[in-house]
């Protein structure tokens, strides 16, 4: 009796499922909010937010270790505070809408 041909199969089924299962996920459309979706967009402006005020500390430890100067610090740290600012100004507004 040889059980090969019938474990060979039941083998490439085993591998034959299990690569769908890992497959499956990259084939499904991606589950996005409604355009308009408040939720989605206050964690895209507390994720900008906070992304902002956290680049704002990075570069001022930066410059305090002689990787930045003085100009290169100001001029990023207007940036980024323009960007922490609007984040803030659309949350606020959120808030009152």
């Amino acid at each position: 009796m040889t059980y090969a041909p019938a474990l060979f199969v039941s083998g490439l089924m085993v591998i034959l499922i299990a690569s769908l299962f890992v497959v499956a996920p990259l084939f499904r459309p991606a589950r996005t909010g409604a355009p308009g979706d408040d939720a989605s967009e206050r964690a895209r402006w507390e994720r900008q937010k906070r992304q902002a005020l956290a680049a704002i500390r990075e570069a001022e430890m930066d410059h305090r270790m002689g990787k930045l100067s003085d100009e290169d610090l100001a001029t990023l740290r207007a940036r980024l505070e323009a960007q922490a600012l609007a984040a803030m100004a659309a949350l606020e507004k959120e808030g009152r809408g």
